[in-house]
């Protein structure tokens, strides 16, 4: 924390703007170097920024922002150059030839920021999903997320937990240590009520369904048209098609957003037994486990073979050939487009369903992992008789609750969640 930072923050040149942000000590010393004197703090000025021998780097406009009330904590600067390639590299060459200033690694300006208390962990987490997001609900999730809507929530947690390890220290001091009558007598109520509210935030869609996308798998034997329906519902020849049996060798996979709902879908080799040749046989394998990790299976196969949740599809109803259901949920001709517009908005919803709702928090898996662990401790101190070991139940709470925000963390954690930003961000 002691080196200044320098960075891009805006997108690769050659671009209308380029902004350089420089966080850290020196970053007042080192705008004035450039700008020749110290523009008004927090408003923009027109400067030309030069170094010591007078060449010119550009003209461009200039902000100071004093710490600590900044995005990193910091004292902090940006320059809004010009957006060429050969300024950008101009003026990168420029700060580093500053003593003590150096490149920031990926996501450094937004672990100065946590580690300077102007964001917490969840929102952290959240900001990184913002800037890998991809479809409407991402982003709203992931604004949720950053906007400190979760974190909130998990303080008036941790608020409520402190009530009744206050209530249980009294009673440790001044009570009978053999029995816990004299905590109030709503105690065991209020915990309750807390941990049936930690399960029911365990109960919702989780968020990697929502940042990995909804995994549609189609399966069933040899030319039963998975290819063909795969290409109409990506909307791209993505896949090779031919009438010859065993043309799809692996699983391909590809991702789209249908309506906004991100979906990975999946076409896979044709399941059949007795296959003599070795490559075909590893595609089966894979298919079966394709199968085993989908969301949603839509079988093209025999009716009843099938997975049990799958869905029976019907498909090439423009062949007089095709094999009849008399229970599909869909009959639909990837040919002539008959019936996949009521496909598309079946698993529009379906996934839909499955994810949270818009603008909702969606908690991650470590996330999950830590409220399941404050849940099951609350849990263990309503059987518990002992004051002391309803006081260490409540204590274990806590420390998942301080985990979600960041009050608790491990170094290796923070560099995997800091390396998924890009750098200058």
């Amino acid at each position: 924390m002691s080196d200044t930072i320098f960075a891009l923050s805006s997108g690769s040149p050659p671009a209308a703007i380029a902004v350089m942000r420089i966080s850290g000590p020196r970053a007042g010393d080192v705008l004035q170097g450039l700008a020749g004197n110290m523009p008004e703090a927090r408003r923009a000025s027109y400067r030309t920024l030069s170094v010591s021998r007078g060449t010119v780097l550009d003209r461009a406009l200039v902000l100071w922002f004093p710490g600590p009330n900044t995005a990193t904590g910091e004292d902090l600067a940006e320059l809004h150059l010009h957006g060429g390639r050969a300024v950008v590299a101009a003026v990168e060459s420029a700060l580093a030839a500053y003593a003590g200033l150096r490149k920031a690694e990926p996501g450094e300006f937004t672990r100065r920021a946590f580690a300077h208390g102007r964001i917490d962990l969840a929102q952290a987490e959240g900001l990184a999903d913002l800037l890998s997001a991809e479809t409407e609900l991402q982003r709203r999730s992931a604004i949720a997320m950053s906007g400190g809507a979760f974190s909130e929530q998990v303080e008036a947690w941790r608020s409520r937990v402190l009530t009744a390890s206050a209530a249980v220290e009294a009673v440790l001091d001044f009570g009978d240590e053999d029995d816990v009558s004299d905590l109030p007598p709503d105690f065991a109520q209020r915990v309750e009520s807390l941990a049936a509210e930690l399960s029911e935030w365990l109960s919702r869609p989780r968020a990697e369904a929502l940042r990995e996308g909804y995994r549609v798998v189609l399966a069933g034997p040899p030319n039963a048209g998975k290819s063909t329906l795969f290409n109409a519902l990506v909307e791209d020849e993505a896949a090779i098609t031919a009438p010859l049996a065993g043309t799809t060798r692996d699983v391909l996979t590809r991702a789209v957003a249908i309506e906004g709902v991100p979906f990975v879908f999946a076409d896979t080799a044709g399941l059949r037994d007795g296959t003599s040749d070795a490559i075909e046989a590893i595609g089966i394998d894979r298919a079966r486990s394709a199968v085993a990790r989908a969301d949603l299976v839509l079988w093209l196969g025999a009716e009843g073979q099938g997975p049990d949740e799958g869905w029976e599809i019907a498909a090439q109803i423009d062949r007089a050939e095709s094999a009849s259901k008399t229970a599909a949920r869909h009959r639909v001709s990837a040919m002539t487009g008959e019936g996949l517009g009521g496909l598309r908005r079946d698993l529009v919803e379906t996934a839909r369903g499955s994810m949270p709702r818009p603008g909702e928090a969606a908690l991650n898996a470590r996330q999950h992992g830590l409220i399941a662990q404050a849940e099951q401790a609350l849990r263990g101190g309503l059987a518990e008789r002992d004051p002391l070991l309803v006081a260490e139940c409540l204590r274990r709470a806590r420390v998942a609750f301080d985990g979600l925000v960041g009050r608790a963390t491990t170094e290796d954690m923070l560099d995997t969640l800091f390396g998924r930003f890009c750098i200058g961000k």
